[in-house]
């Protein structure tokens, strides 16, 4: 545990997401030049992103399942081969519908990614540092999301739209063969309970059922709307063509997701190893940040600064390492034998109401312009304004879920352990009140 070998393991896999999170936004990137490319609507293009967001939640959980049964190596190296064949079929895509196929099988790859990093966590690492890894792994990822912004978009704008989906497919077959000479299953954790009689639909049953799985679910769900919207579909076209902004300068804040992510992530992993009952919490903090910052945004008077759409980006990006603790919460709450499983379903969350959202998104907006008889261009900042109203509800219902589970969560802690956690306003209040320690006073 925690050897040099494990690091060495961790570097794998990490480039294995790497690659993968590049591969997953780089048609957000390019979702305007496929618009005018298959000659399409804003709500059929968002299709794409929406369908790909379905197809990587819901094999989430069977993923969970496979990586549990036959290890993670195998599932990251089919899944960087997956992401490469579907670039390179995006590629010669003569119609929309190729196109659309494409993606699938794209998403196909990127779902056996990230729960398979996950699950070789534990196998490799322990101690305090484990949580903390959860987020380094989020954080390094975007990078990819970086790659996608600046040498991606560079590639689609210089060479076209070929040779740019060619390139990117090419470095998910370098992912496949670093995954195949670095990566190994490891020691996986004692078992932490017997593993109960039954099928495997029943043992899901059963992770689905408990309280800390749903709260990391509701938590992924909160934390990781906004990121997947921005990031997957709509955060580069209202850079580009609802706020009118020039290419770098889009690039530029764009890449304030990732920024963001690579500042909160350690501070995040630090606060959740430091303060475990106090999770929610944590996360309910960015949440609230991210829809303040995103409603005063919609709501100015014209244009907003560029200043502040950059904050909202930058805060955007902070909700990533904050869906991850949805994965530690399902960690603390499930037997290890279910940790594949659970952190499946947890990671359908965010994705779940990025999808809804998404769509959402692309159907108001073709509403906005039909309103408007058909005519001008389809991205204007007002059509923008009412769109990306869809994402403040359905988090708004995240936070409800959240809350809910949470209720169940530390009602089963107080019945199983005796632990019986206080309102944060009423833990606050106490240790103001609490005397100082007597070799502290002065």
């Amino acid at each position: 545990m925690n050897s040099a070998r494990s690091w060495v393991v961790f570097g794998g896999a990490v480039f294995a997401y790497i690659i993968g999170v590049t591969q997953r936004t780089s048609f957000g990137v390019a979702g305007v030049e496929a618009t005018h490319r298959f000659d399409v609507t804003a709500a059929t293009i968002s299709t794409v992103a929406v369908v790909q967001i379905i197809v990587y939640a819901a094999l989430q959980v069977p993923v969970g399942v496979l990586v549990d049964r036959i290890g993670p190596r195998r599932l990251i190296v089919v899944g960087a081969l997956l992401m490469g064949a579907g670039q390179v079929l995006l590629a010669f895509a003569p119609v929309f519908v190729v196109a659309f196929s494409a993606r699938i099988l794209l998403a196909i790859g990127d779902a056996l990614t990230f729960v398979s990093v996950i699950r070789l966590l534990p196998n490799w690492f322990g101690g305090r540092i484990l949580p903390q890894l959860a987020q380094w792994v989020g954080m390094l990822g975007q990078l990819g999301q970086i790659i996608a912004t600046f040498p991606f978009a560079l590639l689609l704008h210089t060479t076209g739209w070929q040779p740019a989906l060619l390139i990117a497919s090419s470095a998910s077959v370098l992912a496949a063969v670093v995954a195949l000479a670095l990566i190994r299953r490891g020691e996986p954790p004692a078992l932490t309970s017997p593993v109960p009689a039954g099928g495997v639909l029943s043992q899901l049953a059963s992770t689905v059922r408990r309280p800390g799985t749903q709260l990391g679910f509701w938590v992924h769900f909160v934390a990781g709307t906004a990121p997947t919207v921005m990031a997957l579909m709509w955060g580069y076209p209202f850079l580009t063509a609802g706020m009118g902004l020039e290419l770098g300068a889009a690039a530029g804040i764009f890449s304030l997701l990732v920024l963001g992510q690579l500042v909160a992530g350690p501070v995040i992993g630090y606060l959740v190893a430091r303060f475990p009952l106090r999770r929610s919490n944590i996360v309910l903090t960015v949440v609230i940040l991210i829809v303040v910052l995103w409603m005063l945004v919609l709501a100015w008077p014209e244009r907003p600064p560029v200043a502040l759409v950059a904050a909202l980006y930058f805060v955007i990006g902070v909700g990533g390492p904050g869906s991850l603790v949805g994965f530690d919460v399902a960690r603390s709450f499930n037997p290890s034998h279910a940790l594949g499983s659970a952190s499946g379903i947890v990671n359908t969350g965010g994705f779940v109401g990025g999808f809804v959202a998404v769509f959402g998104i692309g159907v108001v907006i073709d509403i906005v312009r039909d309103a408007a008889g058909g005519t001008g261009p389809l991205y204007t900042l007002d059509a923008f304004r009412l769109a990306f109203l869809v994402p403040v509800v359905v988090i708004g219902v995240g936070v409800a879920g959240l809350l809910v589970a949470r209720r169940r969560t530390r009602r089963r802690m107080y019945e199983v352990e005796g632990i019986q956690i206080a309102p944060l306003w009423v833990a606050l209040f106490r240790a103001r009140r609490r005397p100082p320690p007597p070799d502290s006073a002065e």
